[in-house]
C-alpha cells in the first residue's frame, strides 16, 4: 500500500517543481483522462479494501476508461455535441460511490478502534 502513496507523492513534487501548461485544444481531453484515472484509482482502493483487488483488472479498467472518455470527447468535438458530459456523469457517479465505500470502511475501522480502546480502559 505504500508504493501508490510514494508514486502519488513523487507526482505531486514533480508537478509542483515544473511549470507545464496544457494547450486549450487539449484541455477537455486532459480533463477527461484525469477524471477517468481518478475513477479507476478510487475503484482500485475500494476493491483493495474489500479484498478483491486484481492488478490486471485495474490496468485494463484504467486504459478502457481513458479510451472511452477520449473517444466520447473526440466524437463530440467532431459532431458539435458535448458527448463528454456522459462520461463526466458516469465517472462522477462511480467516483462518489467508490468514495462512499472507502469512507464506510474507514468509519467502521474507527468504530472498532474506539470500542477496543473503551474495553481496555
Amino acid at each position: 500500500m505504500w508504493l501508490p502513496l510514494l508514486g502519488l507523492l513523487t507526482g505531486v513534487v514533480v508537478g509542483l517543481s515544473f511549470s507545464f501548461s496544457v494547450p486549450a485544444d487539449y484541455a477537455r481531453y486532459t480533463g477527461m483522462a484525469i477524471l477517468a484515472a481518478m475513477d479507476s484509482i478510487l475503484g482500485a482502493i475500494s476493491a483493495e479494501l474489500d479484498g478483491r483487488y486484481e492488478n490486471d483488472i485495474f490496468v485494463a479498467g484504467l486504459f478502457t476508461n481513458m479510451l472511452l472518455a477520449g473517444t466520447l470527447t473526440f466524437l463530440g468535438d467532431r459532431l458539435g455535441v458535448e458527448l463528454y458530459f456522459a462520461a463526466i456523469v458516469a465517472f462522477g457517479a462511480r467516483m462518489f460511490n467508490n468514495l462512499a465505500i472507502v469512507r464506510r470502511h474507514f468509519v467502521a475501522r474507527l468504530r472498532q478502534w474506539y470500542r477496543y480502546r473503551a474495553g481496555q480502559g
